[in-house]
């Protein structure tokens, strides 16, 4: 089961509104739906399935959507997180290559894959070329100018989007309409 939300940044502070993704085949759509939604500058779109991943859309005007998946490989399985995950990575395994090796989550230098002795994994763009990381993918950054740094961002796990709203001063509004 999902739960979608827009979230839209007014001169007043944060209105939510939760949403149907019925309609929803592609991302284009989606953006359609938040835009339409609202006319205000940002809009932020909620995705969460049952806690096993969740996904952030940010709509600034006309500008390309900003998206952010918190477990690539677990969206990659649903029909509204492999439509985020496939605009991220693309279809060529190249470019999902390019997002494993930009990744830095086990703290070595220039996000490089260690094995279980601590050599470096020769076989990571091999395993990349077949799979979806299980890892966040996406803009890490999508809320940063918001008040949710990146590393705070990637280390949120369970009941991600209330913490998100609650940094972003929108915790009760979106509670209103879960």
């Amino acid at each position: 089961m999902y739960f979608a939300a827009l979230l839209a940044r007014t001169e007043d502070g944060w209105e939510a509104s939760d949403t149907e993704l019925d309609d929803v085949e592609t991302l284009s759509d989606l953006v359609e739906l938040a835009r339409d939604a609202s006319d205000d500058d940002t809009v932020i779109v909620f995705i969460e399935q049952e806690d096993a991943w969740f996904g952030l859309v940010r709509i600034e005007g006309e500008e390309d959507p900003r998206i952010y998946v918190s477990d690539g490989a677990a969206a990659a399985r649903s029909s509204y997180g492999e439509m985020l995950t496939r605009e991220i990575l693309g279809d060529d395994p190249e470019d999902l290559i390019d997002e494993l090796e930009s990744l830095d989550l086990d703290g070595t230098e220039d996000g490089e894959p260690l094995d279980a002795d601590g050599d470096e994994d020769d076989e990571a763009g091999s395993v990349a070329a077949e799979a979806v990381p299980a890892a966040p993918v996406g803009d890490r950054l999508i809320l940063a100018d918001l008040g949710l740094p990146p590393a705070e961002l990637l280390a949120l796990e369970t009941d991600a989007l209330a913490e998100i709203a609650d940094a972003l001063g929108a915790g009760e509004v979106l509670e209103a309409v879960r």
